[in-house]
């Protein structure tokens, strides 16, 4: 039924063997070479072995349904309803475990987050938004690190990227990608009207330095003082820098740090992921305008979520989700969303693939 896994089971198989071998545990590059192998082959090896096992129990229990007692007759045939059932569960997980992986799913993120419309109200936004991922991350067992911001008076930003590591962490995010509007009452409104504001996220797969190629002569690498609060924050040094990439004319600039080869490096690292996200916009344009993903293809600058606080309600308008929950989900209670926006893509990918 499903040939192509009784290879992975067989390259499972074979792997597990290699682990054990001492040249290979001696060598621990190769060593954890086979052990991601075996570990991302785990899954769909392990559907397969329960699906085989419910096969023959299936197949077993076919004999006792005419069995002259009619109560065991019974207890099979309500067995076998239950385990077809389980049947068709593992069917639809392996086809999804088959299917094309993202080659960027395991990678850290690089999360930019950035005030639309709705001046200071979407900068504060922009803020409860960060908050929001921030802790998410720490449900998740992520590590975040803040690249770099522009932060306003009152606690908002008008721009704020952070790196974000962990496991599978662009598999969970890579659909956060888009226009985030907000509905609510602002704090500086005296009359108690509702506005509504946006923020744009962006979410880029960590790029490796394999992956995109820069000529040092395409950089313009400028230093100057960062701006700070006044008083005793203001730096004295020229430690902030801006890039640019001349070829594409990208910019990024980080003044975070104190010291300007860390700001350097934080603004390489967001723009290697900001040039990875430019190659593959360009890549699947050239494939398919039906097939772009979200981050890398401009529909970011659709709405795909309203957050209406006077309601309580938030609703992802791609998938039609609502819940009003969005108090747990602004305290970071994300997969309640993020599991069916998976799950959509998913099941969209399958029709794709059998059509």
């Amino acid at each position: 039924m499903f040939p192509k896994v009784e290879e992975i089971e067989a390259r499972f198989d074979e792997l597990e063997g290699k682990l054990g071998l001492p040249d290979v545990i001696k060598d621990q590059k190769l060593y954890q070479k086979f052990a991601k192998e075996h570990r991302g082959l785990e899954p769909i090896v392990s559907a397969f072995r329960e699906m085989k096992w419910v096969r023959d129990e299936i197949e077993a229990n076919l004999s006792l349904l005419n069995d002259p007692d009619p109560e065991l007759a019974k207890l099979a045939r309500d067995e076998n309803t239950e385990l077809e059932g389980r049947m068709e569960t593992l069917e639809e997980q392996i086809r999804l475990l088959l299917l094309p992986k993202d080659p960027h799913d395991e990678r850290n993120t690089i999360l930019e987050i950035r005030a639309g419309t709705g001046g200071e109200e979407a900068a504060l936004f922009a803020a409860d938004l960060f908050r929001m991922y921030c802790r998410y991350a720490e449900i998740k067992g992520w590590r975040t690190e803040l690249l770099s911001s522009n932060p306003t008076g009152i606690g908002g930003f008008k721009e704020v990227i952070a790196l974000v590591e962990g496991d599978h962490v662009y598999s969970r995010l890579k659909y956060e990608g888009g226009v985030h509007r907000v509905q609510r009452v602002p704090e500086t409104e005296t009359q108690g009207r509702i506005h509504t504001s946006a923020v744009t996220v962006a979410v880029l797969p960590e790029a490796e330095e394999i992956d995109v190629e820069i000529n040092p002569e395409d950089l313009r690498i400028d230093v100057y003082r960062s701006s700070g609060c006044g008083g005793q924050h203001v730096n004295t040094t020229d430690s902030a820098v801006r890039i640019t990439h001349l070829p594409t004319g990208l910019v990024v600039t980080c003044q975070d740090e104190k010291s300007q080869h860390k700001n350097k490096a934080k603004a390489m690292k967001v723009l290697l992921s900001r040039l990875l996200d430019l190659e593959r916009a360009e890549q699947h344009s050239r494939i398919s305008e039906e097939r772009r993903t979200m981050v890398g293809s401009g529909d970011r600058s659709e709405r795909i979520r309203t957050y209406n606080f006077p309601q309580g309600r938030c609703t992802d308008h791609r998938i039609g989700l609502t819940l009003y929950k969005l108090e747990g989900i602004m305290q970071g209670d994300l997969d309640q969303l993020i599991d069916p926006i998976i799950t959509y893509f998913q099941t969209e990918e399958l029709k794709r693939s059998a059509s």
